[in-house]
Protein backbone atom coordinates (compact mmCIF):
# COMPACT_ATOMS: atom_id res chain seq x y z
CA UNK A 1 0.00 0.00 0.00
CA UNK A 2 1.25 3.48 -0.91
CA UNK A 3 -0.20 6.73 0.37
CA UNK A 4 0.32 9.97 -1.53
CA UNK A 5 -0.21 13.45 -0.13
CA UNK A 6 0.10 16.56 -2.27
CA UNK A 7 0.90 20.01 -0.95
CA UNK A 8 2.10 23.38 -2.16
CA UNK A 9 -0.89 24.57 -4.12
CA UNK A 10 -2.33 28.03 -3.75
CA UNK A 11 -3.25 31.27 -5.45
CA UNK A 12 -0.61 32.94 -7.58
CA UNK A 13 -0.57 35.69 -10.19
CA UNK A 14 0.17 34.93 -13.82
CA UNK A 15 3.90 34.67 -14.37
CA UNK A 16 4.50 33.46 -10.85
CA UNK A 17 5.80 30.14 -9.55
CA UNK A 18 4.73 27.35 -7.24
CA UNK A 19 6.37 24.13 -6.16
CA UNK A 20 4.11 21.19 -5.54
CA UNK A 21 5.19 18.28 -3.40
CA UNK A 22 3.96 14.72 -3.43
CA UNK A 23 4.93 12.91 -0.24
CA UNK A 24 4.78 9.15 -0.50
CA UNK A 25 4.65 6.62 2.29
CA UNK A 26 4.64 2.88 2.16
CA UNK A 27 7.27 0.22 2.10
CA UNK A 28 7.83 0.18 -1.68
CA UNK A 29 6.88 3.76 -2.55
CA UNK A 30 10.32 4.50 -4.03
CA UNK A 31 9.86 1.72 -6.59
CA UNK A 32 7.05 3.46 -8.42
CA UNK A 33 6.96 5.85 -11.32
CA UNK A 34 5.22 8.99 -10.11
CA UNK A 35 3.06 11.16 -12.30
CA UNK A 36 1.42 14.54 -11.99
CA UNK A 37 -2.04 15.14 -13.37
CA UNK A 38 -4.36 18.09 -13.38
CA UNK A 39 -8.06 18.54 -13.79
CA UNK A 40 -9.81 21.82 -14.42
CA UNK A 41 -13.54 22.18 -13.69
CA UNK A 42 -15.62 20.51 -16.37
CA UNK A 43 -12.58 19.03 -18.09
CA UNK A 44 -10.89 15.66 -18.23
CA UNK A 45 -7.93 14.78 -16.05
CA UNK A 46 -4.71 15.43 -17.98
CA UNK A 47 -1.40 13.65 -17.52
CA UNK A 48 1.30 16.33 -17.50
CA UNK A 49 4.55 14.88 -16.11
CA UNK A 50 6.19 11.73 -14.82
CA UNK A 51 9.44 10.58 -13.30
CA UNK A 52 10.85 7.08 -13.05
CA UNK A 53 11.67 5.47 -9.74
CA UNK A 54 15.38 6.27 -10.16
CA UNK A 55 14.75 9.80 -11.33
CA UNK A 56 16.74 9.16 -14.49
CA UNK A 57 13.77 9.37 -16.85
CA UNK A 58 11.33 12.22 -16.93
CA UNK A 59 8.52 13.19 -19.27
CA UNK A 60 6.45 16.34 -19.60
CA UNK A 61 3.47 17.10 -21.73
CA UNK A 62 4.05 19.73 -24.42
CA UNK A 63 1.96 22.44 -22.79
CA UNK A 64 4.19 22.48 -19.71
CA UNK A 65 7.60 21.84 -21.26
CA UNK A 66 10.01 24.67 -20.56
CA UNK A 67 7.89 25.83 -17.61
CA UNK A 68 7.43 22.82 -15.32
CA UNK A 69 10.16 20.58 -13.93
CA UNK A 70 9.64 17.28 -12.17
CA UNK A 71 12.15 15.84 -9.73
CA UNK A 72 12.26 13.39 -6.86
CA UNK A 73 14.17 12.86 -3.65
CA UNK A 74 13.86 9.20 -2.69
CA UNK A 75 15.58 9.82 0.63
CA UNK A 76 12.59 11.99 1.50
CA UNK A 77 10.09 9.90 -0.47
CA UNK A 78 8.96 13.08 -2.18
CA UNK A 79 8.38 14.10 -5.78
CA UNK A 80 8.30 17.75 -6.73
CA UNK A 81 6.71 19.70 -9.54
CA UNK A 82 8.31 23.10 -9.96
CA UNK A 83 5.94 25.30 -11.92
CA UNK A 84 7.23 28.55 -13.39
CA UNK A 85 5.69 31.14 -15.70
CA UNK A 86 2.23 30.10 -14.61
CA UNK A 87 -0.75 31.00 -16.75
CA UNK A 88 -4.45 31.23 -15.93
CA UNK A 89 -4.92 28.08 -18.05
CA UNK A 90 -2.83 26.20 -15.49
CA UNK A 91 -5.61 26.63 -12.95
CA UNK A 92 -6.68 23.15 -11.87
CA UNK A 93 -6.70 20.58 -9.14
CA UNK A 94 -3.29 18.88 -9.30
CA UNK A 95 -2.91 15.22 -8.38
CA UNK A 96 0.05 12.93 -8.05
CA UNK A 97 -0.24 9.23 -8.72
CA UNK A 98 1.95 6.14 -8.58
CA UNK A 99 2.23 3.23 -10.97
CA UNK A 100 4.87 0.70 -11.90
CA UNK A 101 5.17 2.14 -15.40
CA UNK A 102 4.78 5.44 -17.23
CA UNK A 103 2.46 3.63 -19.65
CA UNK A 104 -0.03 2.83 -16.92
CA UNK A 105 -0.02 6.44 -15.79
CA UNK A 106 -0.71 7.54 -19.34
CA UNK A 107 -3.70 5.21 -19.42
CA UNK A 108 -4.95 6.77 -16.16
CA UNK A 109 -4.50 3.35 -14.57
CA UNK A 110 -2.40 4.44 -11.63
CA UNK A 111 -2.27 2.12 -8.66
CA UNK A 112 -2.49 4.96 -6.15
CA UNK A 113 -3.76 8.53 -6.22
CA UNK A 114 -3.41 11.47 -3.91
CA UNK A 115 -6.30 13.73 -2.95
CA UNK A 116 -5.08 16.71 -4.94
CA UNK A 117 -3.97 20.27 -4.29
CA UNK A 118 -5.63 23.30 -5.86
CA UNK A 119 -3.64 25.69 -8.02
CA UNK A 120 -5.29 28.94 -9.03
CA UNK A 121 -3.56 31.40 -11.33
CA UNK A 122 -5.06 34.85 -11.56
CA UNK A 123 -4.66 37.08 -14.61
Amino acid sequence: QVQLVESGGGLVQAGGSLRLSCAASGRTSSSYTIGWFRQAPGKERDFIASISWSGSTTWREDSVKGRFTISRDNAKNTVYLQMNSLKPDDTALYYCAAALTHYKLGQLRADYWGQGTQVTVSS
